[in-house]
């Protein structure tokens, strides 16, 4: 059966979403939702544009919405509003309000009979699975994670969402020091800001207060007010010129010991390098749909996360494929 998806903001990971669901013959993109003018937005697929006010109209014409909004301000309302009518899924990753976000959708999810799974993508998603694994085998141990050097989505969503600021692109940059003292073994202890420096390229609207916006940026709770941040504005045509691409990765690493004496020293590392942050981790999420409605259609309902999925319900492979090519 053809998994029948629906997009909900056309922004870069909506795009992303769009060819990652072209690339996958068990789902379909049946319509992209938008708070927009419908005749302005233009898709790469011959796919109904529908304002979001029109949505109900479309509940039993989507299996699995996927929610494309920002992390800031957009899911937090979104995701348990539109579970009330939709399995949905989206990629919210402020991790610090991830079980307030995870509570409420539960909750909303619940009360409808619909199931949410929320915080996909890479990180969280991807690597949070990582990470659990690393605990698991090495309980004794320490965790790392770097991310970079590449452009965060959800950061640089949060500063264009500053008063006065017309587009913005923010840069995460691991710090090379502590990336290899973590390679060494050494077990160093790490507080958040030696570990990563947030750049930030700026375009300001017309007369709008730099030096203001500037400290609202670098005081942003839960985005930069724990990192050495710097802020660069510059025009519109230099951010074009320099900043379109949306590059991104990361790694994450255990160091940890075994043996009777813990005599032994093992270190595991996962790393991504992504040429397209919004095309990666619209992948993801489009993985997660095809989980979303195999779970769904068990009769499950409320929030899951990553942790809650089992590996075979991503794969489009048949159980006896995975076991005879994957195992």
């Amino acid at each position: 059966m053809t998994i029948k998806v629906g997009i909900l903001g056309y922004g870069n990971i909506g795009r992303g979403i769009e060819s990652a669901i072209k690339q996958n013959a068990d789902m379909e993109l049946a319509a992209v939702f938008t708070r927009r003018d419908p005749a302005s937005v233009v898709t790469k697929t011959d796919v109904p544009v529908v304002h979001v006010d029109d949505i109900a109209d479309w509940k039993d014409k989507v299996d699995v919405m996927i929610l494309c909004g920002g992390s800031a301000t957009d899911l937090p309302v979104q995701t348990p509003e539109y579970v009330k009518m939709f399995n949905v899924i989206d990629s919210f990753d402020t991790h610090a309000r991830i079980p307030e976000h995870f509570a409420n959708v539960d909750k909303a999810a619940k009360e409808s009979g619909k199931l949410g799974i929320i915080s996909l993508g890479w990180d969280p998603g991807m690597f949070s699975l990582l990470r659990l694994y690393s605990d698991a085998i090495l309980p004794n141990g320490k965790d790392y994670t770097f991310w970079g050097k590449g452009i965060s989505q959800g950061h640089s969503d949060a500063i264009r969402r500053v008063k006065g600021v017309k587009d913005a692109k923010q840069y995460t940059i691991p710090i090379e020091a502590a990336l290899d003292a973590v390679r060494s073994g050494s077990n160093p202890e790490l507080s958040t800001r030696e570990k990563h420096i947030r750049e930030c390229f700026v375009v300001l609207e017309e007369g709008a207060d730099a030096a203001a916006i500037e400290n609202e940026i670098k005081t942003m709770p839960n985005y930069f007010a724990d990192y050495d941040t710097i802020v660069n504005f510059i025009d519109e045509e230099e951010f074009k010129a320099n900043h379109s691409a949306m590059p991104h990765g990361g790694f994450v690493l255990r160091s940890g010991k075994t043996g009777f004496d813990n005599e032994h020293d093992h270190i595991i590392e996962y790393s991504l390098k992504l040429d397209s942050n919004p095309e990666f981790t619209g992948s993801a999420m489009v993985a997660f749909a095809r989980a979303c409605y195999r779970m769904a259609a068990e009769g499950q309902t409320g929030c899951r996360t990553a942790f809650d999925v089992a590996p075979a319900y991503l794969s489009a492979k048949l159980p006896e494929e995975l076991r005879e090519h994957m195992l």
